[in-house]
């Protein structure tokens, strides 16, 4: 009944427009990030608020306030000069903001990194207590606050600098090899390749020899003769990578490595360490990735002690969070699958026997956001209210019940005081530009709120409308959300032309209940120029379950073409749009969508533009290719379905590719075999290249990216 409350209020809200309140127009520089008034037309934000225990600390530009959870009453602990003079005590330079300070230690004691060092100041001695400087070429921090231990990479190597600035060279790998760097190539949740254990003593990390990968000849044009660069990526079937798990004793200063199953064609992932540091867990998959394990590994010897939990399927399994122990039990631990469809929470001892489930129902947990010991809950990041949203959930893992701490809809994004007594919620919603608050979780009507900001571009700027709401996909069956975002001063009975902008691919959802319903700067900047602008969330997209996403399984940009077209349909049936001048865009799985759109649809689409685009299957790298279309020998008609470059033949209308020259993710040589086929069917697409640029554009690149596509659908669209 709850979430049927939640669905209308949220459905009843996202049909009431963005009101035009102004007259001012907009440019790409306002609303697009790399813009040089972009930060100035974003709502009002509070950076580095935290927590010191259950004292939320707010580390700003010129100063560090404490803030009282109930009161609200502040105080100022520290300003920027005084802890400047401090710094320079120790002949260190100096802070320019508070931003990246932090306060891990139960002490008056602050964490501060400039960039060169970090130090820990204890604000109410003014005392400079303990530096460590960074070394030179160091990437990949991974800091320990408690024991003062710092991980990082140089290289492809990994070193730990102690308490005592003390630098350990931890691995001494040679090319071809990687230490302390993220693996897998970023799938399974992984981020990075250092884990600490809880007290600091040990690092686990991963070792990863791609001495056997193929090279992609990447080459840097930038050098007075071209140099090339490689990069190593395992395309779809060929041989992938090894890695393994070191285990560094920092005390020891000794390394064992995990006593896995062999590494060829199998992955490792979201490890977790047991509170005791006597064990570590690893849940590892195999290369069909339709087969998981739960692993507990003993950290004294690196042997193997035993299969906890398995999980298969018939599509794929992709673990995305690592086991979470209780704070007040290490016995057991919470463990996050979809086994049910939905992402959902678990509870099981250290045997691997399942307690019980934990959470259920037709939406997902987004997060674990941390604990409340004392009464042993959990709070929780979930979608119950509707998939377009993101509240806090407090959850009683005794007795299963469970409340919203916030049921507003839109996006909470909270933070968790150590004790669990309060978050910080940072609100936005597409009615709502930021309202920040501290809620008592216990009595969430209990508030104190340290921002409220409207959104800057409300009242002076024409804004256009935007508007979303469901349609029936193309099974006449599953509900999909649309938005619609339209010029504000629309003419009965003109015909406008209208920008399908499309991902549609697997882990992204394009639309949710935060500012402007989650559409882009540009998307009301071409609405400002006259275009309807108009997004579906196909099946196969993110956040409404297993089925929901898993169903384009083996056959990638099927399902989601028909349900793009059933959108379109739709969008026809209105009214208001020039059936002849119907464009698309996009990015990525986007830029795949968009080619596939112009060569199957072409009678629907008579321009796109599609960036950075996966043009076959084939050239795509293993993980995450061969996961939704298994091998290429496993699925011959799958990837022979989904190679663009068979079907070049078939564009009729204006198309622009467009990449970055240095791609490492959709690497060139896609965009370049379908420009070959193109040439060899007598077809004509558009190119434009961004040299030097990976696999999007950042900076002012970006305002020019967007410059050009709105010219192209200008010259081609607009003015057909």
């Amino acid at each position: 009944m709850r979430k049927t409350l939640f669905t209308l209020l949220i459905m009843l809200t996202a049909q009431l427009p963005l009101a035009a309140q102004g007259t001012r127009t907009f440019t790409l520089e306002e609303v697009m990030s790399g813009g040089s008034n972009y930060f100035n037309l974003m709502p009002e934000n509070l950076h580095g608020l935290g927590w010191w225990g259950d004292v939320c600390m707010h580390a700003d530009v010129e100063e560090v306030t404490s803030i009282h959870p109930r009161t609200g009453r502040r105080q100022t602990v520290l300003t920027l000069d005084e802890a400047n003079a401090l710094l320079a005590e120790g002949g260190l330079d100096k802070l320019h903001h508070f931003y990246n300070t932090s306060f891990p230690y139960a002490e008056t004691q602050m964490l501060v990194h400039q960039g060169k060092y970090r130090a820990v100041i204890d604000w109410k001695a003014r005392k400079l207590l303990w530096q460590q400087p960074r070394a030179e070429g160091a990437a990949n921090d991974d800091f320990h606050a408690a024991s003062r231990r710092l991980a990082y990479t140089v290289g492809n190597n990994l070193y730990v600098t102690d308490e005592a600035n003390h630098t350990h060279t931890v691995t001494a790998v040679p090319a071809g090899m990687k230490c302390g760097h993220s693996v897998h190539r970023d799938e399974f949740g992984i981020r990075k390749g250092t884990f600490w254990s809880p007290s600091g003593r040990y690092l686990a990390f991963y070792e990863m020899d791609e001495r056997m990968v193929t090279d992609y000849p990447q080459v840097n044009t930038a050098t007075r003769i071209a140099t090339l660069e490689p990069d190593k990526y395992p395309m779809a079937g060929m041989t992938s990578h090894k890695v393994r798990v070191g285990i560094y004793d920092v005390e020891a200063r000794r390394t064992v490595f995990l006593q896995t199953a062999d590494p060829t064609d199998r992955y490792f992932t979201n490890i977790a360490w047991a509170p005791d540091e006597q064990s570590i867990y690893v849940i590892e998959v195999n290369r069909d990735q339709n087969h998981s394990e739960l692993i507990r590994y003993e950290v004294a010897t690196g042997a193997a002690q035993g299969i906890l939990y398995t999980e298969n399927s018939d599509r794929y399994v992709e673990p995305q969070t690592p086991i979470t122990f209780l704070p007040w039990d290490a016995g057991h631990f919470l463990y996050t699958s979809q086994r049910d469809g939905f992402w959902h929470l678990y509870l099981m001892d250290i045997h691997g026997t399942t307690v019980k489930q934990v959470t259920q129902g037709e939406w997902l947990v987004n997060a674990i956001v941390g604990f409340q010991p004392k009464e042993k809950r959990v709070v929780l990041s979930t979608s119950e209210g509707s998939p377009l949203q993101a509240n806090p959930y407090c959850v009683d893992l005794q007795s299963g019940k469970r409340y919203a701490i916030e049921a507003t809809p839109g996006i909470h994004r909270v933070q968790l005081s150590k004790s669990g007594a309060y978050l910080i919620d940072s609100f936005t919603s597409s009615e709502v530009g930021r309202n920040i608050s501290i809620v008592d979780v216990k009595r969430p009507e209990r508030k104190v709120n340290l921002l409220t900001a409207a959104d800057p571009m409300a009242n002076d700027y024409d804004m256009p409308s935007v508007t979303v709401g469901t349609l029936k996909a193309a099974d006449g069956k599953t509900d999909l959300y649309y938005r619609l975002v339209k010029p504000s001063k629309m003419e009965a009975g003109k015909k406008y032309p209208a920008v399908v902008y499309v991902y549609g691919g697997p882990h992204a959802q394009l639309i949710r209940n935060e500012r402007w319903w989650g559409a882009r700067g540009w998307d009301l900047y071409m609405a400002q120029r006259g275009y309807i602008v108009f997004t579906v969330d196909n099946r196969g997209s993110d956040n409404r379950g297993f089925e929901f996403e898993s169903c384009t399984f083996r056959r990638l940009g099927t399902e989601e073409m028909k349900d793009q077209i059933a959108g379109v349909e739709w969008l026809k049936a209105q009214g208001f749009v020039d059936e002849s001048r119907i464009g698309v865009h996009g990015w990525s799985y986007g830029g795949y969508m968009t080619t596939n759109l112009m060569l199957t649809y072409p009678d629907v689409f008579s321009v796109g533009v599609a960036g950075g685009p996966v043009i076959d299957w084939h050239n795509y790298e293993v993980m995450y290719g061969e996961r939704y279309m298994d091998r290429p020998e496993q699925n011959p008609e799958g990837y022979k379905a989904g190679n663009l470059c068979l079907r070049a033949g078939d564009l009729r209308g204006r198309l622009q590719i467009i990449i970055g020259g240095n791609d490492p993710t959709c690497v060139p040589q896609h965009s370049y075999r379908f420009l070959r086929a193109c040439i060899d069917q007598g077809t004509q697409p558009d190119f434009f290249v961004y040299p030097g640029d990976g696999h999007n554009m950042y900076g002012r690149d970006r305002i020019h990216l967007y410059d050009r596509i709105t010219r192209y659908f200008d010259d081609y669209l607009m003015n057909k």
